[in-house]
Parts: C-alpha cells; sequence; structure tokens
C-alpha cells in the first residue's frame, strides 16, 4: 500500500495515539522517545522506568513480553479471506450497528454527523480494510424496515432484506444515524452528560478493539465518529501488520488480552470485542467511568446453512448466557440488539468464510467438492448479537 502525502504513516498513527499505552512490564505510561537534536518522535516508546519497544517497520508496537503466548492467532491466509469476504459487503449491516452503538457511547457525539451530509472518510489507500473501499458505490439510505419493540427490556431486533451485500457497499450514514438513536431512545446506552460533552479539558475519546484482526470493524467506528481514536490490539503478528494500516486514526498493537491490556487505566471510552476472547477485569480496568464494553458474539443460527453441509464449527446456543456470566461480577448489561439478515454468497464467498474462521484450522480434504455442491449463489444467514455493558 503507498500512503498519500495527507495520510499519516502507520508508525505516525501508532505514536499519536502512544499517549493510552501503558508498558506491558510495569504498567507505567508509554510515551514516544523524542530525538533531543530534532525534537522530533523517534520509532521508539519508553516508560519512566526505562523499558522501552521499538515500532516495528511496519508501524505496529509489539508489547508482548516474556514467554511465547499460547494463544493461536489468525494466520495471514486467514485474513487475507476474512478481508475479501469484509470488502465485498457482507457484514455491512453488522459494522453499521457497531459503529452507532459506539457513536452513542461517545461522550458529547451528536448523531447528526452520520446525516448525507457528512464527509467521505479518507481513503488509506487500496489495501485497507474498511467497510467501504476507496471508489465504492453509495450505501442506499435504509439496511432495511427494522421492527423496535416498545421496551428496553425486549431488546431491538433488525432483519436486513438480502441483497444488501453488493461488492463496495459501504456502511450506510443514515442506517447508522437511525440505529444510534433507536439505541438512545431504547436505554441500550445513556445520553453523555453537558459536564461529559463540554469540558474544555476532556481527553480525545478513544476506542479499544481487542481481536482487531484486519481492523475492519474498527475503521467503521472511527469514520462514524470523527476525531475518534483507535487501538487495533491482536495476538497475530499478521493481523498487526495488516490492522496498522486500517484507518488514519487507529494505532496497531501487537498483545496478549489475557496476559493484560497494555492500555493506561480508564483511557477508554469504549471496548469492542468481535468475535473475540475477552479478558472482563481487564477491559473494566482500561476503561473510564462511562465507558461501555461492546461484545458481538454469533446466534447459533449465524451461517447456520453451512455447518452441516460443509462440516464447520458450530455455534453452541448457550453462548450468550456464557458471556453474561464470565461478565457478570464485573459489567451490567444495559441493552442488546439482534442484527440477523441473509447474505447471497457465490461458491468463492463460501470459501472465505470457512477459510477465515476456525474451521481453517479444521481442515476437510473434500470440502473443494462440498462447497460446490451447494447452490451457486447459495442464501446464507447472518445472526448476531450486539450487546452493550457498562463497568459496575
Amino acid at each position: 500500500m503507498t500512503v498519500g502525502a495527507a495520510e499519516p504513516s502507520p508508525a505516525d498513527r501508532l505514536l499519536a495515539c502512544a499517549d493510552l499505552l501503558a508498558c506491558p512490564q510495569c504498567g507505567q505510561p508509554l510515551a514516544a522517545v523524542a530525538d533531543d537534536a530534532t525534537a522530533a518522535s523517534t520509532r521508539t516508546l519508553r516508560c519512566p522506568h526505562g523499558h522501552s519497544f521499538d515500532l516495528a517497520k511496519q508501524g505496529y508496537v509489539s508489547l508482548l513480553t516474556g514467554a511465547s503466548t499460547k494463544m493461536t492467532g489468525d494466520t495471514p491466509a486467514m485474513l487475507d479471506a476474512r478481508a475479501a469476504f469484509q470488502s465485498a459487503g457482507h457484514f455491512t449491516p453488522i459494522a453499521a450497528a457497531l459503529a452507532a452503538a459506539v457513536a452513542a457511547t461517545v461522550p458529547g457525539v451528536d448523531t447528526a454527523v452520520f446525516g448525507a451530509d457528512s464527509p467521505p472518510a479518507a481513503a488509506t489507500g487500496e489495501d485497507r480494510p474498511g467497510p467501504h473501499p476507496e471508489g465504492g458505490p453509495a450505501a442506499p439510505a435504509d439496511l432495511g424496515n427494522p421492527r423496535v419493540p416498545g421496551t428496553a427490556t425486549q431488546g431491538a431486533r433488525r432483519r436486513f432484506h438480502a441483497g444488501l451485500t453488493a461488492p463496495g457497499m459501504s456502511v450506510a450514514a443514515a442506517s447508522a444515524a437511525r440505529l444510534a438513536t433507536i439505541l438512545l431512545s431504547n436505554g441500550v446506552v445513556a445520553p453523555s452528560g453537558p459536564s461529559q460533552a463540554t469540558h474544555a479539558n476532556s481527553p480525545v475519546p478513544a476506542v479499544l478493539e481487542i481481536g482487531a484482526g484486519t481492523g475492519y470493524y474498527l475503521a467503521a467506528m472511527l469514520d462514524a465518529v470523527p476525531g475518534l481514536r483507535g487501538i487495533a490490539l491482536d495476538v497475530s503478528k499478521a493481523a498487526a501488520r495488516r490492522a496498522a494500516r486500517a484507518h488514519a486514526r487507529a494505532g496497531s498493537v501487537l498483545a496478549d488480552a489475557w496476559r493484560g491490556l497494555p492500555v493506561r487505566d480508564g483511557a477508554m471510552s469504549a471496548v469492542v470485542s468481535v468475535f473475540a476472547p475477552r479478558n472482563a477485569d481487564e477491559v473494566a480496568r482500561v476503561l473510564n467511568a462511562d465507558g461501555r464494553f461492546i461484545v458481538v458474539t454469533p446466534t447459533s443460527r449465524h451461517l447456520g446453512e453451512l455447518i452441516e453441509p460443509l462440516g464447520m464449527v458450530s455455534v453452541d446456543a448457550a453462548k450468550e448466557d456464557r458471556l453474561a456470566e464470565s461478565l457478570g461480577g464485573r459489567f451490567e448489561l444495559v441493552g442488546r440488539e439482534a442484527v440477523e439478515y441473509t447474505m447471497s454468497l457465490s461458491h468463492e464467498d463460501v470459501a472465505r468464510v470457512v477459510a477465515m474462521g476456525p474451521s481453517a484450522f479444521h481442515g476437510d480434504a473434500g470440502r473443494a467438492e462440498e462447497i460446490a455442491a451447494l447452490p451457486d449463489p447459495v442464501a446464507v444467514t447472518a445472526s448476531v448479537t450486539v450487546s452493550v455493558y457498562r463497568p459496575l
């Protein structure tokens, strides 16, 4: 990827977010080291105790310390398959709902910024894995006909019509605005208080995505909220390299969330986990008092039409219950958004779905023949839950 003159390099993007990071060895704040001769930042982060971490040439920083992590990160092949599937627009409604939830969470953000007059986000290069590649057609003004129940306890359920996943489709700005408004009105998230929105010394809001992968969802969030900064955190070196190019306001960090998040206490307005592991204690520590933890989990219907024919790994029907149990001591559920719709997938799309997830580790020698036996295109359900939690 060639970064344009007006765009910061991946290294500069990370340095601009360095004030959010903490030393993985002692927990002290990290800062970019300045060259005494030029007063310019170098490619090194250092804490007051002298622990230093050099930026990789691709622009990310490794904050993995000690023995090798036992976590299995995504491989380059898995990330390539996921980026291709995401760039085709198949998960656009999920990205839109997630971006809306984050936008409604960030202090002082006016959901009117999602209107038709909003300026387009700057492109970050042809390899950008975000939901609206440069040159892609505009998204429709509406993603379907939402049915909103009357009470917040029921949760707002969306069903999006098939045919939404045309190549090049972007996150729909108008739809994001509508979703954010519904989330606010249904009590999913609380609107920001005046003191937060107007305080002259308020820190710049920031979002952390754990297990960011390609950076697709983080890019959608940052596109939706002007001025929001982001940290893409992943245990995969290949993912850290790719996420370093995801967005001009995102820095990429290589770290194992189970060992601790290398982020300062209370630095984050939102933490997001999309199909990724969660460390509840650490998430609670890095969120500010009004922050939100937003978790996207697949339901048992997600990709259901492909599970049996292709022998893919299925989703446990009790997944949401286990999520609530794992977070119960640290977080309170304040809202839940169901996003379910039908995708029209070609055989190539199906092959990418298999290659980009956990089923990639459970190879089937006859899978190509199994895919060939499916209709082309094949109707496949996308079904996830977007849960919003606040720290106790």
